[in-house]
């Protein structure tokens, strides 16, 4: 019987992906970077530092397949999906989720909330 190692410790407590796809102009799903994910991202990072997060990773991310909801995120370990507009929102989702454990509610994508049927992902 082989011994399982412990897995190591985290090297990050929390992930957050955000979205900052690109598809071609005029694409019927659309995708977050026409939303400003780009510059939106940018705040976050830069808010997130200013409170002091440690162990947090905000991260560029590729298509999240949920664009018509976006600009889109997720957070690990939590696995907590949010749709964004502004830089407000950030900032709520920042303190209320990664400051304080809360969640957002009025910002949280729920499961069943799912891009256009027959919409494929590029």
């Amino acid at each position: 019987m082989s011994q399982t190692k412990p897995d190591p410790a985290l090297f990050y407590s929390c992930h957050v992906f955000c979205c900052t796809n690109t598809r071609p102009a005029g694409h019927p799903r659309g995708c977050c970077s026409d939303k400003g994910s780009e510059k939106l991202r940018g705040h976050m990072k830069n808010r997130a530092r200013e409170l002091g997060l440690k162990n947090v990773r905000i991260n560029a991310a590729g298509c999240l397949d949920r664009c018509e909801l976006g600009p889109t995120m997720v957070i690990y370990p939590e696995g907590v999906w949010y749709g964004y507009r502004t830089a407000a929102d950030l900032d709520e989702i920042l303190t209320t989720h990664l400051v304080e454990g809360g969640r957002v509610k009025r910002l949280m994508l729920q499961p069943e909330q799912r891009p256009a049927k027959g919409a494929a992902a590029e």
